[in-house]
């Protein structure tokens, strides 16, 4: 059983989604594991990870549309010590995932033909965001 892990650095936009697919695929393809399991894991409380379609760009535009009423700027938050726009990616954060399990095989994270994995940064000033990455397997 072998494992390695890295730490991904991301320059990430004011609630943008940044796709890192490639840059998890070049990471998996130089572990030299063929079958195992890759782990994501972002080290923030205001950002998130997210598989999702990398087809069509409106399906990113109507995601931040929905997360934007869920989540709004303007609504009565008692944390506001960061900035208004803090509470609301706080809150975005809680409902998608901080951590991504993806099997791995033949030497690849097996998404689907669809599938991106995106860094979904939600605070509005640019951030650097940190990604760990762990695969582990033979």
């Amino acid at each position: 059983m072998k494992q390695r892990q890295e730490r991904l650095t991301i320059a990430a936009s004011r609630e943008k989604f940044t796709d890192i697919t490639d840059r998890v695929r070049k990471f998996v393809a130089s572990a030299g594991i063929t079958t195992g399991l890759l782990t994501l894991f972002i080290q923030h409380t205001s950002a998130s990870l997210l598989i999702q379609e990398n087809a069509d760009p409106d399906v990113l535009k109507d995601l931040a549309d929905a997360f934007a009423r869920l989540a709004p700027r303007n609504a009565n938050y008692r944390h506001t010590t960061e900035g208004p726009d803090d509470m609301p990616s706080h809150i975005r954060a809680a409902l998608t995932q901080t951590s991504l399990s993806i099997p791995v095989a033949d030497g690849n994270p097996q998404l689907g033909t669809w599938q991106a994995i995106y860094l979904f940064e939600h605070r509005d000033a640019p951030h650097q965001r940190q990604v760990l990455m762990h695969i582990i397997g033979e």
